[in-house]
Parts: structure tokens; sequence; C-alpha cells
């Protein structure tokens, strides 16, 4: 089995200088292979209507790819590259040739992305030249790399870098006797550098999933709450409570970034500023994964085995409004600004992280996390069929035929685990209205209003 610990890395100044040469070394050499793609792709089109008895075709030369980048290594080292727009030096024989390759790699895999896209056909954006605070990391692999434990209350760990030495890194995690260090990642944060250690351990069986069929009793739906101090409501009658880590340090944060603003461009006290803003964002960042983990490791102790969620358009929820005009031309209300709020609470939620850490979390417990398209979940009562939850502002409906007050957020947790079991009722919009065009309804009652009344 295979598996990724990340730790606190402790070099001396010496080895941090030499780690930062590395960095900006392959920050130079992604630029520089991304610069020579964009200029074949410049120099080698023409316009679709050219004639080549009318207009000089310019001569093509070889398209530029991972292998005839990768050649060029041997040339670069052979003497030091002066960077013109810096006249900084770099040494690229100080480097390992496999770190370098990976390099190649990446870029290869960022054009490609953009040409063809992934795996699912989804393209990805045009490339861009990577600066200094975007390019963070560089990976390490093959022979040479060695785990040594040390013996001082095994606190700390040392990596046997190539042309480096022996890296300090602090130990808050076992390592398995049997495991092999495969790969090593070397990521510089604002609080300084963290290492990833890709292990290999064959003694550690790869988890496989069982063939299982989901049902009412071994499946939970969830719905994502943005409502007051609410994060997820379960199919299970409960509700978990969210952080809100951005909205509590937004007037830090806003203190922080006013104080840098007034410092002048390019001054120490403004950079020193910046580090400072930089490691609030990125406490903010570790509470907010930290929260998903632990809210996921709840999630997976109820021992379900299907988690059915939200397929959830984030792009969309946060995409500005359009403008409007009136009819001279002049922009009015369009309800941007109402909205700005709204966005936030989205991008502090973390939807789209939470649901990514889930199903991993979900992967090692051997259940599963499958995603729904949630229309019509929120406005159908989960045990009749009747669209009560027209409005948003409706947050619970009290039933006079049931006696039973139904919450908004529990209703749709259930209707989205009706979803993941094929018993959710078939909806069409029609120019009259919504119109039910077949329920299975009745199966599932009796299970439904046995959750709600919470007995």
């Amino acid at each position: 089995m295979k598996y990724t610990y990340q730790y606190k890395a402790l070099p001396r100044t010496s080895q941090k200088l030499e780690l930062n040469l590395w960095l900006r070394t392959c920050q130079y050499w992604y630029n520089r292979q991304l610069g020579d793609r964009f200029d074949w792709w410049e120099c080698n089109r023409s316009p679709v209507d050219a004639c080549p008895l009318v207009t000089h075709l310019p001569e093509l030369r070889e398209k530029p790819n991972y292998y005839n980048q990768k050649k060029q290594l041997p040339e670069l080292k052979k003497q030091p590259i002066v960077v013109q727009w810096s006249g900084q030096i770099l040494d690229f024989s100080r480097v390992p040739a496999n770190t370098l390759q990976e390099v190649c790699q990446r870029v290869d895999k960022a054009f490609e992305r953009f040409i063809a896209g992934d795996s699912t056909g989804k393209r990805s954006g045009k490339p861009r030249f990577k600066s200094e605070s975007r390019f963070r990391s560089f990976v390490i692999e093959g022979a040479g790399l060695e785990l040594h434990s040390c013996s001082v209350g095994g606190k700390y760990l040392y990596i046997k870098v190539p042309k480096i030495g022996l890296i300090k890194i602090r130990s808050h995690r076992h390592i398995r006797d049997g495991a092999v260090l495969k790969q090593l990642q070397f990521i510089k944060k604002n609080d300084g550098w963290f290492v990833n250690l890709r292990l290999e351990d064959i003694t550690v069986p790869t988890i496989t999933h069982d063939e299982f069929i989901p049902n009412w009793d071994n499946s939970m739906g969830l719905d994502a709450v943005l409502h007051e101090d609410d994060y997820l409501a379960t199919s299970e009658n409960t509700k978990l409570p969210s952080l809100k880590v951005l909205r509590n340090s937004l007037e830090k944060l806003a203190q922080i970034s006013n104080k840098k603003n007034l410092r002048k461009k390019g001054s120490a006290s403004r950079r020193r500023l910046a580090i400072r803003e930089g490691r609030q964002h990125q406490k903010i960042a570790r509470a907010r994964k930290d929260f998903q983990y632990k809210t996921a490791h709840k999630l997976v102790r109820t021992g379900k085995k299907v988690f059915f969620h939200e397929d959830l358009n984030l792009k969309g929820l946060v995409r500005r409004n359009a403008p409007k005009q009136d009819e001279t031309g002049a922009y009015t209300k369009n309800g941007q600004s109402a909205k700005s709020g709204l966005n936030l609470s989205w991008a502090d939620a973390a939807f789209g992280q939470f649901f990514e850490i889930l199903g991993h979390i979900a992967g090692k417990a051997g259940a599963k996390v499958v995603a729904k398209n949630p229309a019509y979940s929120s406005l159908l009562l989960s045990y009749r069929d009747e669209f009560v939850f027209t409005d948003c502002s409706v947050r619970e409906y009290w039933d006079d035929i049931e006696k039973l007050l139904v919450d908004r957020d529990i209703n749709a947790a259930i209707n989205i685990k009706r979803l993941g079991l094929d018993v959710f009722p078939s909806i069409k919009r029609r120019k009259g209205g919504i119109v039910i065009v077949g329920s299975i309804t009745d199966s599932t009652s009796k299970e439904v209003l046995h959750t709600l009344r919470g007995v």
C-alpha cells in the first residue's frame, strides 16, 4: 500500500539556502518550457484561409514536448544560466536530474489538460507563468533517498537528500518499520519548509471496497446548510455545527491588510506585513481543514456504508450577478452587494473540499460517497408528495395531519437519501407549474416519519 505523510522540516541555514536555490531553478525551468511552447504556438500558426501561393507560411519547427525539452537539460548543466531580467545566476548542475525532469512532466500535464483535457474530458485554463508565490514545491525521487530515525525520544527523523545531506524533520506521526521511502516533496509555506513522504509498505493490504447494495439502514443523506450556525443536516435527524473561521477572522485580516496597504510598495515593512497576512490566511485554512477532518470522522464513525450528498455547482453559486442597465444605459442595482456576503459564506464553508475529504476518510473505512442531483429535494415533503418549502424563508413546517414539526434542512437531507436509493418521485416542470409524474413515496413514509419523530 502507498500513502503520504507530511512533516515539518527543520533544515539548517545552509540547507535553506540550497533548497531556495533549487526552488528558484525549478521555477525558472518551468517558465522557460512554458514560454517555449507558447512561442511555438505563435510562430507556427496562420489564418485558416491562408494560401501558400499568396501568403508566406513559416517553416515548421519541431513541436515542444516532454522528451525534446528534457533533452535540453544536459546542455543547460554545462554552464550557469543568467536570468535576463534580474541578472540572477542559476546553476542547473546543483539540482538533482529527476527533480528537473519532474518539472518537465508538470509542464506537459498542464498543457495536455489545456489542449485535450483530463481523463474525464474536462479542459483546464491556459497555463500561466509561475511567480515566486505560485511555485512553491519540487519533487525528489529515485535512488539516494534514505530515512533515519532519531534515538532521542523519537521526536525527530532525518532524511538523507542527495547533494544536501541529512535534513531534520519533526516526527509527530509514527512510520511503520517496513515502510520504504519512494518519493520526497518539499513545500515552502509561509511558516517554513514542509516535506511530504511518499511511502510504500507491502505488509499493509490495499483497501478494497466490499460489494454491497445501499438500503435505508446502511446509508445516510447529507444536506449542505448555510443558515445561522449549522453546517450539515443529516437524514438521521441531526445537525452538525459550523466553524465560520473566516467570518470570525475578518476583523483581524482587515487590520493587517489596511496597515500593509499604507506601507510603500517594495519596502521591508510591507513585506513583513505581507508575511503576517499570509500566516493569518494559513491559520484560517488549517483550522478549516482540521474542522472538516473531524466532521468527516464523526460521520464515518456512525457505521454507514454509503453517504449521499448534494452535487453542488459551486462555481455557479459564487458567480457574480449579471449587470443591469436602465433605459438610459446607466447601471442599476443588481443585488450583487447582498450576494457578496453569501459568496463569502460559501467560500468559508468550502463544501467542495469537505466532500473530497469525506470521500478519502470513507474510502479507508470501506464506505463510499455518492453525489446526487438535488433538484426539488428542498421543496418536497419527504413522507408525502406535497410542495411546502417553496420559499427559502420557510425554515419549519407544521403538519396538522401528522401533528409533526418538520425542519427544512433535515427534510432535504432525507430527500437526498431517497434520491440515492431511487425512491424519490419523478418530477417534471410544465407550463402550469411543477408536476409529479411518478411516485413511490409510500414505500418509505413509515421510515421517514419514524426518523422525524425521533422514536
